[in-house]
């Protein structure tokens, strides 16, 4: 109660020329105790504003009558500390930079949940932001090319860390399956950031040898300087960091504490280098192993940025399916398109190989058929073709077989053949969690149907939800 009645003394503008937005934010601000006034256009925005109401701005980006970012320049001049709240349906990578871009204290996609709005606004109230600050945040290369699609709910999450992340020179750990785009986001966090001006240099530690790694990356005595030296004034990309030999951690960890010097013999100085890294390997799991250094992990992780695997985002897939249909035309393939029950052939995957297997498949339809549509015939096909063999044996692998090969490669890798104890639990974790998160995004996050299917109690099934971190599907609880 004392905190609804210590919000009473702050007021709220809401601009949206949807009429149902401004209700349901209206009702859900003033049951949180704040004064609240609504327009529907950005010209009764912009008078309140210059009369001095408001202590915070939520506001659409597109308004019958102007559009947020011409309006908010207007509004920094006049009341340079008012935070502002963008909201939009346009939920592209480019739409939260620029909202940033233009001073926005954060941005929520629509359609939005009232939790993530309600504690946007709590923060905006709290610390008004900085305009200088959002503005070295969102220094971004405004490049209609950028290999980031996707208007989902899990897409719109990276966008956001995106936007927060450019202006900034924090290391980075991308965490996510193989596939997901790791190296392009790196290189998003680069092109749009201060260092862009600078090499991106990329080292891909699954792909060096291990008994190289460390002359990649640091180079040799007599001269022949790594990656390290190479990236100085831009960006490192340490790619599949859980691949890293032990050896090279420790080196590593040195250079960036700074008790190794790792000296320019150009400059005569330190590299000045931001690292970015990414592993698809549960880094967690490789310290219980002692396959990888706790404190270089914890020097690594001072930014996560977790993306999501293609079948969490299934909404995404036409949009991705057209763009690589237009990029394999431009390389030279024949021109196609896709028909809706194609499309919807595609969102009932799988893809274990994630957005990586799908442009894989898009191109390989287009230079194997000669239609100019691609049909859910097609799709079938190709996707029957690519489901994995056991040698000796008709049909598609077993969930099984898959466990066995995963487990056996596992056992493999132990120094004397045996892992750490606890091995059942861990086992049992990594099933469940897919296992109920699939679950639950096939039912739109609705936990009762979920329970039912899983044959769960609906009590258990949610404490498993809490004790094994799965997301909920946005909007659902």
């Amino acid at each position: 109660m004392n905190a609804i009645a210590a919000n009473a003394n702050k007021k709220i503008l809401i601009a949206d020329d949807d009429s149902s937005i401004r209700l349901v934010l209206s009702q859900a601000f003033t049951r949180l105790g704040y004064q609240v006034r609504a327009t529907g256009n950005a010209t009764t925005l912009l008078k309140w504003v210059s009369d001095g109401e408001g202590d915070l701005v939520v506001t659409d980006v597109m308004m019958p009558d102007e559009n947020v970012f011409d309006v908010l320049p207007r509004i920094r001049k006049d009341r340079p500390k008012l935070p502002v709240i963008v909201m939009s349906a346009q939920n592209t990578l480019l739409t939260a930079v620029s909202a940033a871009e233009v001073g926005a204290f954060d941005y929520i996609s629509k359609p939005f949940d009232l939790d993530d709005m309600t504690s946007a606004a709590r923060r905006a109230l709290a610390k008004p932001a900085d305009n200088e600050a959002s503005k070295a945040q969102a220094r971004a290369v405004r490049d209609e090319r950028l290999p980031l699609i996707g208007r989902s709910g899990p897409m719109q999450d990276v966008y956001r860390t995106i936007a927060r992340l450019v202006g900034a020179d924090l290391t980075v750990l991308i965490l996510g399956e193989s596939g997901t785009g790791k190296e392009l986001v790196a290189r998003a966090l680069h092109e749009m950031g201060r260092r862009k001006d600078g090499k991106f240099v990329v080292i891909n530690l699954a792909a060096v040898p291990r008994e190289r790694v460390e002359t990649e990356l640091f180079g040799r005595e007599d001269g022949d300087h790594g990656k390290l030296v190479e990236a100085d004034g831009g960006t490192l990309f340490l790619d599949e960091i859980g691949d890293m030999p032990l050896d090279a951690q420790t080196r590593l960890l040195r250079v960036i504490d700074g008790s190794e010097p790792a000296l320019n013999p150009k400059t005569g100085r330190r590299p000045n280098v931001r690292i970015i890294a990414a592993t698809n390997r549960d880094l967690r799991g490789l310290i219980q192993q002692g396959l990888f250094r706790e404190d270089l992990f914890f020097r690594l992780n001072v930014a996560p940025l977790r993306l999501p695997p293609l079948r969490d985002r299934v909404e995404d897939i036409p949009d991705l399916a057209r763009a690589f249909l237009l990029r394999a035309n431009r390389e030279g393939l024949p021109s196609k398109t896709i028909d809706a029950a194609a499309l919807e052939r595609l969102k009932l995957h799988f893809w274990p190989g994630n957005v990586r297997e799908l442009e894989n498949l898009i191109r390989r339809i287009c230079a194997l058929y000669a239609e100019e549509l691609i049909s859910a015939r097609i799709v079938e096909r190709e996707l029957a073709d690519q489901q994995p063999q056991v040698q000796g044996q008709e049909g598609p692998v077993t969930l099984a077989t898959l466990v066995e090969r995963h487990l056996g490669g596992y056992f493999a890798e132990q120094p004397d053949g045996l892992p750490p104890a606890g091995l059942y639990d861990r086992v049992l974790e990594e099933i469940e969690r897919p296992l109920i998160q699939l679950t639950l995004t096939a039912t739109r996050g609705n936990q009762v149907r979920a329970a039912e299917i899983l044959g769960l109690n609906r009590n258990t099934l949610r404490k498993k939800i809490q004790d094994l971190g799965v997301e909920m599907a946005r909007g659902r609880r």
